[in-house]
């Protein structure tokens, strides 16, 4: 239940044709995971911290570094050295004391990925190479999570979001695995697509709006324009194809 302070504090969004505190209490109710709290993670943690999400479970294995903070917006000076999910957590439940936030410094491997995502309701996919996002992908089928996908590359970001067996899932959409480099991102890159990435999630949980399926949203921060390219579900894809014994 709504407590009368849970409406006065969200009380803009639950304006919204389609939300309503049903919306809201679907939000308060609701568990996500975010796998990173670095770029991507930052800002999406933040804003679902925000509009009220219940649970946040905030996974990642680095310390925070001097190098991150043009971009990890919930890390500050003074948390250099310091675990990222112990930073993350303190600045979220000092944003909103209502939510629990759970920071777990692990790295997501092929043999706790499944236990990491059980019983959430959404995955954000806020991490900086493609295995890991392989490995969430194919739990997130698995365990019929949508997950919601984020990169970036200097001012370019994309963003799709996956329904386990109704659309195109990430290894639909990429194939090989590109070397893992050291990348450049201008610090506004990731904060557009996370925002987006938590918008998707707060969307997939209310029931309002579209969601952002079979469709890889482009944008590009030099011209500052968003494109978007069509993503078909393969039905020979190995980790949600019918060879797998999945229904397309």
């Amino acid at each position: 239940m709504l407590t009368p302070e849970d409406k006065q504090r969200y009380d803009r969004q639950i304006m919204i044709p389609g939300f309503g505190e049903a919306g809201q209490e679907k939000l308060k109710q609701a568990k996500i995971v975010i796998a990173g709290s670095g770029g991507l993670g930052s800002p999406s943690a933040i804003y679902l911290a925000a509009a009220g999400v219940g649970t946040l479970r905030i996974i990642d294995h680095d310390k925070v570094e001097l190098s991150n903070l043009n971009r990890q917006v919930l890390h500050w000076d003074k948390d250099i050295g310091r675990s990222k999910v112990k930073s993350a957590a303190e600045k979220l439940t000092q944003l909103n004391g209502r939510i629990r936030v759970e920071a777990i410094a692990q790295t997501i491997n092929d043999m706790n990925v499944a236990a990491m995502v059980a019983g959430f309701d959404v995955i954000i996919d806020a991490l900086d190479n493609l295995p890991t996002r392989f490995l969430l992908n194919k739990a997130a089928i698995d365990h019929g999570i949508p997950f919601i996908h984020g990169a970036v590359y200097g001012l370019e970001g994309r963003a799709m979001t996956i329904i386990p067996g109704q659309s195109a899932c990430l290894r639909c959409l990429y194939q090989g695995i590109p070397p893992q480099e050291k990348f450049p991102v201008l610090g506004t890159t990731p904060a557009v697509i996370g925002c987006i990435q938590a918008t998707e999630a707060i969307k997939l949980i209310t029931g309002i709006g579209v969601p952002l399926t079979n469709r890889l949203l482009i944008y590009d921060g030099f011209n500052m324009k968003f494109t978007e390219l069509t993503v078909n579900r393969k039905k020979n894809c190995e980790h949600c194809g019918t060879k797998k014994g999945r229904q397309l």
